[in-house]
């Protein structure tokens, strides 16, 4: 069996054009999905982003609630304090056990009032949270749908074409066997450097198939002898014939 270096011109073209055509039809498929797979990925990303958001704020609410209890019990045990006091009152000897109770019953209304304040405030800060986590619930409902509707679409897409794309990926990796290993390389370059992914083109009305620049009648004519390998001046692209694109069948 020939090795690849022993190829000619003409056969080292075809191989690598093939290797194109057969790459682009993978590219149409991907442009069918279009931005749905990296959509899906987005939504998912966010929805798994407002779950923590909400366990988050369930954590936050948690402790607001210890905090309310706490704080509902200090103000039980003063006012439970400040009647223990005042019966106290009742039995005190000279003014200056008065002035102590006195004093101790005061320092537990200030704690009482105080607490009430903690509470009140807490309050405010449970009901805040409450709302966030309802409104965060309500936008991740919105984003599931959404995400249904991106994933149908997707689906559907990736049923019609799941055989066909992986007939093609076997096909190109196949093609990559039989391209000159340096062409190869500057095919995969050349690929990478465009975004319609095309590193070989024919020639259109005169022109390069990929930037679309003049080719000057001389240059038409080395392409057409298949003796070399001709790259465009404009954009480093492979060109090749009309007659030779035309021949090559995927």
């Amino acid at each position: 069996m020939a090795t690849v270096k022993d190829f000619s011109v003409e056969e080292k073209l075809t191989a690598v054009l093939s290797l194109q055509k057969i790459d682009s039809k993978i590219d149409e498929i991907k442009t069918l999905k279009g931005e749905l797979p990296m959509e899906v990925k987005d939504l998912e990303d966010e929805i798994e982003g407002l779950q923590t958001r909400i366990h988050n704020i369930d954590a936050e609410i948690n402790s607001i609630n210890s905090f309310i209890d706490a704080k509902n019990n200090a103000k039980k045990e003063s006012l439970a304090l400040i009647k223990k006091y005042e019966k106290q009152q009742d039995n005190v000897k000279n003014n200056r056990e008065f002035e102590a109770i006195n004093k101790e019953i005061e320092m537990q209304e200030l704690e009482s009032r105080l607490c009430e304040k903690h509470i009140k405030d807490a309050t405010f800060e449970l009901r805040d949270r409450m709302n966030v986590r309802l409104k965060t619930e309500e936008k991740v409902k919105d984003v599931e749908e959404a995400l249904i509707i991106k994933r149908t679409e997707l689906e559907k897409i990736s049923a019609d074409t799941e055989i066909e794309e992986k007939e093609l990926a076997e096909k190109s990796e196949e093609a990559r066997l039989k391209v000159d290993p340096r062409l190869l390389i500057a095919y995969n370059r050349i690929r990478g450097s465009y975004r319609n992914g095309l590193a070989v083109v024919s020639i259109l009305r005169d022109s390069c198939g990929g930037c679309f620049n003049v080719i000057p009648p001389q240059r038409q004519s080395e392409i057409r002898q298949h003796k070399k390998i001709v790259i465009c001046e404009h954009c480093g692209r492979v060109l090749v014939d009309t007659d030779l694109n035309d021949k090559v069948i995927i």
